[in-house]
């Protein structure tokens, strides 16, 4: 067997996961060698990510501390060799209880960015002659202030505004704004404020996404978008890329009666799409190891007619 096939067995079966709590003063705890369970869910929306933790028999020092003095969750996971971090965030709520009758479980709700949405204000004037990149620079470190960090940002282009602008108000709303004017998607993903041109993509390579290379299942064609459903790679990130073979993914149906004007996301030609949306689901002492996800073309503006697509 070649170095690169054991390498590839080896992201595919040796699972990997950290997961830390910590607090503000940078003081925490791995509690990686005990049964975790997590559900995450990210999404090109604006709206903060979030996720589900369960940590199973902690002792009740531990637990305690975790709902005392700790605000912050990193979650890492995936394979021996290809591992990543999948979520950061705000631990927002802990709860205990104990599961059938034998197991505690300690679970944490943790949002991602939450406080630089709900809270980040802006306050003041630039001179004129601003860009939209000008505007969401203020945006970006007002929002660093509640927590987050500046993320991707493309060119943004623009014109010059002849004259002074005011900026008064929550930081979410104007990032609103420049997102609409500059035909992009803002979000918050693991603590970084991100842009994204909806005709394009973050840089970095497609991950290529076959039966040999963590493809589950059957990729399947829907109103909303291709879904599919992968291995736990933490190298699937919200605006990045996936290469499918289109051969797999299975066509949808045309409805009998069809709404005027009704379409559905086209297959791109060269089998690349952008991922809308992602949730990784995993359990350390059981089955659950999984990407779903949620995409469209890179360029999908052009939408077919559902009469015409074909099984």
């Amino acid at each position: 067997m070649s170095t690169q096939n054991k390498a590839e067995e080896g992201r595919c079966w040796l699972r990997a996961c950290s997961l830390v709590v910590g607090g503000n003063s940078g003081s925490g705890l791995d509690l990686c060698e005990l049964r975790i369970t997590f559900k995450t869910k990210k999404g090109d929306m604006e709206t903060p990510n979030s996720a589900e933790i369960n940590v199973y028999n902690l002792s009740e020092a531990t637990a305690s501390k975790i709902q005392r003095e700790f605000t912050q969750v990193v979650l890492s996971a995936g394979y021996v060799g290809n591992s990543g971090l999948i979520f950061r965030g705000n631990i927002r709520q802990v709860r205990t209880w104990r599961e059938n009758g034998v197991d505690t479980v300690l679970a944490i709700l943790a949002a991602d960015g939450d406080r630089a949405y709900n809270f980040a204000t802006v306050a003041t004037t630039l001179a004129a002659g601003s860009m939209p990149a000008d505007r969401v620079r203020v945006c970006q470190g007002s929002m660093a202030a509640k927590g987050t960090e500046a993320g991707y940002t493309p060119d943004l282009g623009g014109q010059a505004l002849p004259r002074g602008v005011v900026m008064y108000g929550m930081a979410r709303q104007y990032m609103r704004d420049e997102a609409q004017n500059t035909g992009t998607d803002w979000s918050i993903q693991d603590g970084k404020v991100q842009m994204v041109p909806r005709k394009g993509y973050l840089p970095g390579q497609a991950v290529l996404l076959t039966h040999e290379t963590g493809l589950v299942g059957t990729p399947e064609q829907t109103q909303e978008g291709i879904t599919v459903r992968s291995l736990l790679l933490p190298n699937l990130r919200i605006g990045g890329r996936i290469k499918l073979d289109n051969k797999s993914v299975k066509r949808m149906q045309s409805p009998l009666k069809m709404a005027a004007g009704q379409t559905a996301p086209r297959l791109n030609d060269d089998g690349v799409y952008r991922i809308l949306k992602v949730e990784f689901s995993g359990d350390t002492r059981g089955n659950d190891w999984y990407a779903d996800m949620l995409c469209v073309g890179v360029d999908d503006t052009l939408r077919i007619p559902l009469d015409q697509i074909r099984q």
